[in-house]
């Protein structure tokens, strides 16, 4: 295996062992504190403010990926409901349109939610492209 390798090939298991949460944060074990900030804004917002958490790099970055999930769902709700508007000129296909292209968009926005979780709750930073990359920056 040439010494630059990330995974294995073979199997893909990662060459370079991942650093996993471990230990507890608070009251709160890091993994179950990490997969609770995906849960509404709610805890993400409180794991970035209350003392035993916002110090908790796991706990920090999850938060924050979090808030920048929801806030790029945000956009994608704006956008989705700019081109409803343009689409609904299309008579017949166009409601059509809007319903298929709304439910594909919620259906990706479970699994990406269940998969965050999921990570979180195995130990993993797992990053979202691009807005993971910001989230790992910001929690430094």
């Amino acid at each position: 295996m040439p010494q630059t390798a990330a995974f294995c090939p073979g199997c893909g298991r990662p060459m370079q062992p991942e650093a996993r949460a471990q230990g507890n944060v608070g009251a709160f074990p890091e993994a179950i504190a990490g997969a609770l900030a995906y849960f509404t804004l709610i805890p993400a917002i409180l794991f970035l403010v209350l003392e035993p958490y916002k110090n908790n790099r796991f706990v920090r970055f999850h938060s924050i990926q979090c808030l920048l999930m929801w806030g790029t769902g945000m956009l994608v709700a704006i956008v989705l409901k700019l081109a409803g508007l343009i689409l609904f000129i299309i008579p017949v296909l166009g409601p059509l349109l809007v319903w298929l292209l709304a439910a594909v968009v919620g259906l990706a926005a479970v699994v990406i939610w269940l998969v965050l979780v999921v990570k979180a709750l195995q130990g993993e930073m797992f990053k979202l492209p691009l807005l993971g990359a910001f989230a790992f920056q910001w929690a430094g």
